[in-house]
């Protein structure tokens, strides 16, 4: 018999996020991001929840193939633009659209001469200091570009580095606003925080991330309540042992839990070689939530490579085979991510590829009836 772990990839909840971003931007075309293999979701595990979307976003050309092969005939955006000179005619074999951030990205077309006509996204450094012309540039960048007979039309593109927090984006809006002053073309400037929160950046794109997934920008789940959105992913797993507990015992490695009372704990099958935070907090007054048999409880001890424990208390009818949740419908990933200093996009991106995954589908008579993915 296997491990009893395993996740679901909840497609109709995808396609109720998806809707969520429509209705905060109702003006703007979406790209919806599907970058780090959809978040840790699986590109072909979300297909079909994201197949109302305008466009997709991701980073490298193996997924971008790997949509057309889906059967994908829309915009596809690389974030990150292409690397290398050779990369450029598959810009063109695959019908991608590209960012160019940087001045050895406009020569490298230059140099490959591509038939065209590419779309682009020219990319505008407002503050973030990742990718991107600073503003003094940005202008003649743009005629650089609009100069190539391969170029076709150019997005004005900028990322926003506090859409999530009290700083805001208003020094950003008005640095991109100034850069392209009477520059013609369309804009693509928000986030998934500023879908949500800043609707004076939802121009003509909107490239939403993290809440097609179903978590927090912020990483706090009482940030997005009320919104509307779904988890996308739930992680499960079982009690394989029970263990009773009497005052002094300790739990785990580096015994950094110690039992103040008789206590009943439990041994689920999830570690951190599932992509289980190692860190997430065992001990103290902020441990990290789980449900057993749907009852929110903690964990106790460290967390190990294939086990971790919990408190059994609140659950008291629990044994062994009792079902387990460790993020998802029902519990929050936001407050496991939280408990484990990290916020919800990492536990997601670090689902381990031994966890069986299998998917709840918007077609399937009954979608309560997971398909293996």
């Amino acid at each position: 018999m296997p491990r009893p772990i395993h996740a679901v990839i909840h497609q109709p909840a995808i396609a109720n996020n998806l809707e969520v971003v429509r209705r905060h931007a109702p003006g703007s075309r979406v790209w919806a991001v599907i970058k780090a293999n959809a978040y840790g979701h699986g590109i072909r595990r979300v297909f079909a929840g994201l197949r109302g979307t305008d466009g997709f976003g991701l980073l490298d050309l193996n997924e971008a193939v790997q949509l057309r092969d889906l059967g994908w005939q829309g915009p596809i955006l690389l974030l990150e633009g292409f690397f290398q000179p050779q990369d450029v005619p598959l810009l063109e074999q695959y019908r991608l659209t590209t960012a160019v951030h940087c001045d050895e990205q406009l020569r490298m077309l230059e140099i490959a001469r591509p038939k065209g006509p590419l779309a682009i996204q020219l990319k505008l450094n407002t503050g973030m200091n990742r990718l991107g012309f600073q503003p003094s540039q940005y202008r003649a960048a743009w005629e650089r570009a609009r100069a190539m007979p391969c170029v076709g039309s150019i997005v004005h593109m900028t990322h926003f580095s506090d859409a999530d927090s009290p700083r805001g984006i208003a020094h950003q809006i008005e640095a991109f606003d100034t850069a392209t002053a009477n520059l013609p073309g369309e804009a693509s400037l928000s986030n998934s925080a500023a879908v949500l929160w800043h609707p004076e950046a939802h121009r003509a794109w909107v490239r939403p991330g993290v809440i097609l997934y179903g978590a927090s920008p912020t990483g706090r789940e009482a940030d997005v309540a009320g919104v509307g959105l779904q988890p996308a992913m739930s992680l499960h797993s079982e009690l394989i042992a029970v263990q009773d507990l009497q005052p002094g015992d300790t739990v785990g490695y580096g015994s950094m839990f110690t039992a103040d009372r008789p206590m009943r704990i439990g041994v689920v099958a999830c570690g951190y070689a599932d992509g289980y935070p190692r860190h997430a907090t065992g001990w103290g007054e902020h441990r990290a939530p789980v449900l057993v048999d749907g009852v929110r409880t903690e964990l106790v001890g460290r967390v190990s490579m294939d086990m971790l424990c919990v408190d059994l208390g609140p659950c008291p009818k629990a044994r062994i085979g009792s079902s387990v949740t460790l993020w998802g419908q029902g519990l929050p990933i936001d407050d496991v991510a939280q408990a484990s200093g990290t916020v919800g996009y990492e536990l997601m991106c670090a689902l381990a590829p031994r966890v069986p995954t299998t998917v709840a589908t918007i077609t399937a008579p009954d979608s309560a009836s997971p398909l293996l993915a």
